[in-house]
């Protein structure tokens, strides 16, 4: 337990965290606060997580409420249904994204249709925490963003952060829901995302976007692991005298659809970034919604600057990766069609 956490917080105070330790903070606190909340994972216990997010937690609410798993992610995902059902909160590790696969049955079969299949007699609040993307060198099985995969599934909520703020609060939200939350973390941004974060109780409410950085020349979205490079191409495009209004949505599923479409049809232009493969990323949807929407006011097609078509490569992150000079490049495309 940190210093802060032993006392209570002071009105207004707030600390500098990274997104790992706001996230390890959110299941601290959740943890204290309802014991209905278990923690549970491959190796999340004595060792905490293969990031660390979980570290500590087991020696502060013991083994029968943060423990470690088998290696099989249809049992964890299984397990955590079936304490959902019965009225646990739990949350569920995933040690990375890519391997959710063993345990898409579960999430996709059960977890988002227990509601519906019981008539409303069942739900399943449980929260699946997976580090997602890359940037760190992973690889083909440990730099995936599947997110459009759950996004697709009715039941499901999807969320992303990019901000410790945000990581906490959203997590917390998705904790004391009603549903089953698919919480991807950006393990690029773990560390590298820093910003401050209130000692006290908040959530952060799942569907709403954040505008990061208002204009009026067009709109730049994003979520998760992208958003600082996002707001670097802002930066730059700024410095050549255009004004580009950040949005990141935090959630995909909901998304926000008003705050979108309030700033689309302010500036006419849209760029969507993601670092999904292309092919049925969720940003086209987004891009789908903005064009039936406000197809008349329009001033350029929408754009779309995501990850390439391919298994996620080994050594050039750079040049999968939407980088600030790929997300300004599609914006110059915008502005001079």
């Amino acid at each position: 337990m940190t210093a802060t956490q032993s006392k209570p917080a002071a009105a207004g105070e707030t600390r500098t965290l990274t997104l790992i330790q706001a996230i390890t903070e959110a299941m601290h606190e959740e943890l204290a606060r309802d014991e209905r909340v278990v923690v549970f994972g491959e190796d999340v216990g004595a060792r905490g997580g293969v990031f660390l997010a979980t570290a500590g937690l087991q020696a502060s609410f013991g083994k029968h409420r943060v423990f470690d798993t088998p290696l099989s992610e249809a049992s964890i995902v299984g397990a955590a249904v079936g304490m959902a059902v019965r009225g646990m909160r739990p949350i569920a590790e995933i040690q990375f994204a890519d391997y959710m696969g063993p345990g898409f049955d579960q999430i996709i079969s059960q977890a988002a249709k227990i509601r519906y299949r019981s008539g409303g007699q069942f739900t399943a609040p449980l929260v699946i925490r997976t580090p997602s993307g890359g940037g760190v060198k992973g690889g083909h099985h440990h730099s995936q963003s599947p997110e459009s995969y759950f996004a697709h599934t009715p039941g499901l909520k999807v969320v992303m952060p990019s901000t410790p703020y945000d990581a906490k609060g959203l997590l917390k939200a998705a904790v004391r829901g009603g549903d089953p939350v698919i919480y991807f973390e950006p393990k690029r941004l773990y560390r590298a995302a820093k910003g401050e974060v209130p000692a006290g109780d908040y959530t952060v409410e799942i569907g709403k976007g954040a505008v990061r950085r208002e204009g009026s020349d067009l709109t730049l979205i994003g979520y998760g692991g992208v958003m600082p490079d996002v707001e670097r191409a802002a930066q730059a495009l700024a410095a050549e005298g255009v004004q580009a209004e950040v949005i990141d949505l935090r959630s995909l599923v909901p998304w926000d659809r008003e705050l979108v479409l309030e700033s689309v049809s302010k500036t006419g232009r849209a760029v969507l970034v993601s670092e999904a493969p292309r092919t049925a990323n969720f940003m086209g949807e987004v891009a789908y919604v903005i064009q039936e929407q406000l197809f008349d006011g329009l001033l350029s097609p929408v754009m779309q600057v995501a990850g390439f078509d391919t298994p996620y490569p080994y050594v050039q992150d750079k040049v999968y990766l939407p980088g600030p000079n790929r997300i300004a490049a599609a914006c110059v495309q915008a502005l001079n069609y």
